[in-house]
C-alpha cells in the first residue's frame, strides 16, 4: 500500500534531518507553522520557522552525525495528523548525543506541509546534557577556539 500524502511528507521530514538539510526541513512547514515545545514546565517559547531555522543552523554546525530513527507512528487521515516516536543520536564535543522525541505534526489539506508541530523532549537530556553542551561550547568561544563537533586540537 502506498503511504498517504502527509505520510511522504513526514518520511522527507525525517529525511532532511538525517541529512542535517535545514532548508528542506523548513520547506516541508507552512509559513505561519510553530514549533511548540513540550512539556510546558521546560519553559520554552514557541518557534517560528525564522527561529526554527536559526536555532537548526545553530545545531547543525556542533550536532555530526545526527540520526532519527523513527520507533512508532500513529495516523490520522481524517485529522490530518501524524505522531512518531523517535529516537536520536549525534556526536557533539561533549560526547554523545541520544534523545528520545515524540512529534505531533498537523497537516494541511493536500498533507503535503506541516501547518502545526508539537515537539515532545526528554526532560532529563535537556536537564543534563544541554548545560554542559552550552558551557563548553561558551569556553571555546572564549578561547576564539571553533565551535565543532570534534575536540579542539
Amino acid at each position: 500500500m502506498t503511504p498517504s500524502t502527509q505520510r511522504q511528507t513526514a518520511d522527507r521530514l525525517i529525511a532532511a534531518f538525517n541529512s542535517m538539510d535545514v532548508p528542506g526541513i523548513i520547506s516541508l512547514r507552512a509559513p505561519d507553522c510553530m514549533r511548540r515545545f513540550h512539556p510546558a514546565s521546560l519553559g520554552f517559547a514557541a518557534q517560528n520557522n525564522a527561529a526554527y531555522k536559526s536555532n537548526l543552523d545553530s545545531l547543525a554546525s556542533i550536532f555530526h552525525n545526527f540520526q532519527l530513527n523513527v520507533t512508532d507512528v500513529v495516523e490520522d487521515l481524517g485529522a490530518r495528523k501524524i505522531c512518531m516516536w523517535l529516537e536520536a543520536r549525534a556526536d557533539t564535543v561533549v560526547g554523545e548525543y541520544r534523545n528520545e522525541y515524540v512529534w505531533n505534526m498537523e497537516f494541511d489539506e493536500a498533507g503535503e506541509q506541516i501547518v502545526g508541530f508539537k515537539e515532545f523532549v526528554d526532560a532529563g537530556m535537556v536537564r543534563d546534557f544541554y548545560p554542559r553542551l552550552k558551557e563548553e561550547l561558551g569556553r571555546r568561544m572564549a578561547a576564539g577556539k571553533e565551535v565543532e563537533g570534534k575536540e579542539a586540537e
